[in-house]
């Protein structure tokens, strides 16, 4: 592993002119870091115009395109292939960065240990936080949520729109899998959540460091704050993290979701009543949520293995032990 870095290039990928204004606001909070970038890189996924406008508009920073498939995974893939800083950094285009947020991700990694450094996400409510929405499921609209650590910790896996990793972990075990991430607005995810249990599998003595000083405001949509977005999202994590199981195994892939699904969940539901006794309606309907939220969340996982065990159960008797032992490593 390495000891020491020296410069941190930020990744960024845009996939749509809808969130132009956006994006150029979080270009600009990365120009003004009191730890200055070495290099900016924004990745334009599939969409010729708003390539070419983000070249014409950004002639300071490097603008690429996605040179993979098209999805997230693949934009950021593309990202890392043309960035050399030490450090790669990810952020999305419709967040912005604390200006000292590339200063906390830098002191993250003084520890040789630190294979990634992750910040807090601070959800920005376009039209105002639902009431019924419950902090525990901020995870729906990619921000940090309640249950994460208050205070510098290790955990399993970074999110996406705040992260950082040594660069020396791609050439080693490879980038962001397709199949698995965000394609265009379809709500799926987990594909960090399996790269860092990739990176822990092959150093296990590595950290994942989630520093919450560095901080990032993710705007969310009012197309993101109601019922319908939550259900969908809520499924679809469900069918990402059976794909993360099948291809990181269930021990690892499920680690942190036990401690929040048996503590962070039943607390918050307890909240929620007690806060309905106190006069508060919202509170049960907070409750509700979390309940619906993790049936949904359970009915997507238990489709995504059962859709995976039929597949498997239709190829030749060779074929389907080499995806049981793949499964089992």
């Amino acid at each position: 592993m390495t000891s020491t870095i020296s410069d941190i290039s930020v990744v960024m990928c845009a996939y749509t002119e809808d969130r132009w204004d956006d994006m150029c606001a979080g270009v600009d909070a990365l120009r003004r870091q009191t730890f200055p970038a070495h290099e900016i890189v924004v990745v334009i996924d599939h969409n010729p115009v708003l390539f070419q406008r983000t070249r014409a508009h950004m002639p300071d920073i490097t603008v690429i395109e996605n040179e993979e498939t098209r999805g997230l995974s693949g934009a950021r893939n593309s990202g890392i292939a043309v960035a050399s800083g030490s450090i790669i950094a990810f952020i999305d285009e419709d967040a912005v960065a604390d200006p000292q947020w590339l200063a906390h991700i830098h002191a993250g990694f003084a520890n040789p240990q630190v294979m990634g450094v992750g910040g807090s996400i601070e959800p920005m409510w376009q039209t105002g936080r639902p009431t019924w929405f419950p902090a525990e499921f901020d995870w729906v609209v990619g921000c940090t949520y309640r249950g994460m650590p208050q205070t510098t910790s290790q955990v399993r896996n970074l999110i996406g729109c705040n992260m950082a990793f040594r660069r020396e972990i791609f050439d080693n075990v490879g980038g962001f899998r397709n199949g698995i991430g965000r394609v265009g607005k379809r709500p799926v995810g987990c594909e960090e959540t399996e790269l860092c249990i990739r990176v822990n599998q092959r150093w296990p003595h590595s950290i994942m460091l989630y520093e919450p000083r560095a901080r990032v405001a993710h705007r969310v949509p009012t197309s993101r704050a109601n019922w319908d977005y939550f259900r969908s999202r809520c499924y679809s994590e469900g069918l990402s993290k059976a794909l993360v199981t099948n291809l990181v195994g269930a021990q690892d892939g499920l680690s942190s979701e036990r401690t929040y699904t048996l503590r962070t969940l039943p607390q918050g539901v307890f909240r929620g009543v007690v806060n309905t006794v106190k006069g508060h309606p919202a509170g049960i309907q907070q409750s509700g949520a979390i309940t619906l939220g993790l049936a949904l969340t359970a009915f997507g996982y238990l489709k995504g293995k059962y859709v995976e065990r039929s597949s498997v159960s239709h190829m030749p008797a060779t074929e389907q032990n080499t995806v049981r032992s793949e499964s089992a490593s």
